[in-house]
């Protein structure tokens, strides 16, 4: 390596040059710095919305529009900031369980910290496990945003103490069975007077129970309880398919047979009184004519008996000549012999 000569080594030189490089290289610098600046305010001056939301645009923490959808300019250089906010996505919280994968197989996981949200105690002093979701909607993206330090954690809290409410006024078979559905609406009802009340821009959906069993250690118990319960309203729906059957048959064979007694009553009364009446007009003949009128009821009643008599033959007695046809009601040609 060769020795530095410092005799050659001329300082103000090196000064000369220096200056010279950086008097050529500030306009460089400039530029760069122009094109920077104006590079930075472009992409700080412009912002888009997605389809599911809007956008909250603030200027210097105040808020001073609320955008829609679409493509939208603000002031550059972070003078005026832009918050999404999901206002047409359906937005859920989980009590006593967790989603880990949503698919076709949804997977849920189910921790003791989950089952402490899920415990609850009924009105008769039993402790049930309550799965729910409650679904809601950002109404007011500003007031989601400012109206409370954190809308998640306070919906939780207001649908976890609502529900503990709810369930601890009702019996535990009501909670299992029938009052699902009310629960459900009542808690939906009340979460949202809430709300409203602390005015932070959300609207609850629905409110859906997805489980409620009892706790596992006693869950056998409850099944048997359940089963004696279901074949005891079995009992009673037979029993009342079999009286509504039966009741009805007994009602209208009872109207039968009064419909028949009235029936046959009024024939007798009216063959009755027909024959009072004919017995009547009979007597009123006979008074005025007694010997003409019993000969007349004698040739009717031989008239009515004669015919089912058959063949008359009149027989001298101690003879055995042929009979004397006397009458030949049955239209017969008399044997050639024999006689009656």
């Amino acid at each position: 390596m060769a020795d530095f000569n410092f005799d050659s080594f001329d300082i103000q030189d090196v000064r000369d040059k220096l200056k010279q490089r950086m008097r050529l290289g500030k306009p460089i610098a400039i530029g760069i710095l122009l094109v920077l600046v104006l590079v930075t305010g472009l992409l700080t001056s412009c912002h888009t919305v997605e389809p599911e939301g809007k956008s909250v645009v603030k200027r210097f923490g105040k808020v001073v529009a609320i955008r829609d959808p679409g493509f939208h300019f603000k002031l550059p250089f972070f003078i005026d900031s832009a918050e999404f906010v999901p206002t047409e996505r359906v937005l859920k919280e989980e009590f006593g369980f967790r989603t880990v994968q949503p698919a076709q197989q949804t997977q849920y996981v189910k921790t003791g910290d989950h089952s402490r949200e899920s415990l609850m105690l009924t009105g008769d002093l039993n402790v049930i496990d309550v799965e729910w979701v409650v679904q809601y909607r950002i109404s007011d993206p500003d007031k989601w945003l400012h109206a409370s330090r954190n809308p998640i954690e306070t919906i939780r809290v207001i649908a976890e103490a609502v529900m503990r409410r709810i369930v601890g006024n009702r019996l535990g078979s009501d909670v299992l069975t029938v009052g699902r559905v009310e629960i459900a609406a009542e808690a939906q009802r009340q979460m949202q007077d809430i709300l409203d009340v602390y005015d932070i821009g959300v609207h609850v959906s629905t409110v859906e129970l997805q489980d409620v069993t009892p706790p596992d250690p006693v869950k056998p118990s409850f099944d048997q309880v359940n089963e004696s319960r279901q074949q005891r309203e079995k009992l009673i729906n037979e029993a009342e398919k079999s009286r509504n059957q039966v009741i009805p048959r007994a009602k209208g064979e009872a109207q039968q047979l009064i419909s028949q007694a009235e029936g046959e009553a009024a024939e007798r009364t009216n063959r009755a009184k027909g024959e009072a009446a004919r017995f009547n007009a009979v007597l009123a003949e006979y008074e005025r004519a007694p010997s003409i009128t019993r000969q007349r009821l004698y040739l009717e009643m031989i008239d009515q008996v004669m015919p089912r008599v058959g063949r008359v033959y009149v027989v001298e007695e101690g003879t055995t000549n042929s009979p004397i046809p006397l009458l030949n009601l049955g239209g017969d040609a008399l044997p050639k012999g024999g006689g009656r």
